[in-house]
């Protein structure tokens, strides 16, 4: 039995050491606009995924991992977006039936989501998460919203 409901890559986010410098080479050599929290984290559409960018210490914290990327941080989070916070809890109750490393359980966030880590064999993280906040099309494909104005 398939521990994701369906299969697919929501996000790919890219922890990053100097945020403001990558959003400039993303949006001004790149071509992507930036459609994220101005400061905080940076998302980009992809073709029905979504690029982020976001300081790597704050990902590996979300992620509950250590930062370092000598030990079991790489730098990157893949994640899935689900299409329900019982769909996050049912895929998490799969994970640790199959004993799979959970380092941070599914929660509220404090962006309004609902979200979890888990990590693949190899250490690489993947966050599953629902996101009330960004439209999903039937094929699981994710569109990431302008920004609001603040």
């Amino acid at each position: 039995m398939a521990v994701l409901p369906e299969q697919r890559l929501s996000i790919i986010t890219l922890g990053v050491k100097d945020l403001a410098a990558m959003v400039r080479f993303y949006t001004d050599v790149l071509g992507f606009e930036d459609r994220g929290v101005k400061g905080e984290v940076a998302f980009f559409n992809a073709g029905g995924m979504a690029l982020g960018l976001w300081d790597e210490s704050k990902l590996a914290k979300d992620a509950g991992m250590e930062p370092d990327r000598k030990g079991e941080f790489r730098g990157f989070a893949l994640a899935f977006n689900a299409r329900s916070v019982e769909e996050v809890d049912l895929i998490f109750d799969r994970l640790s039936k199959a004993s799979v490393r959970i380092p941070k359980a599914p929660h509220k966030t404090y962006w309004g989501g609902y979200s979890g880590y888990f990590a693949d064999p190899e250490g690489n993280a993947w966050e599953v998460a629902f996101n009330p906040f960004w439209p999903m099309d039937e094929a699981g494909r994710v569109t990431v919203p302008a920004p609001k104005e603040r």
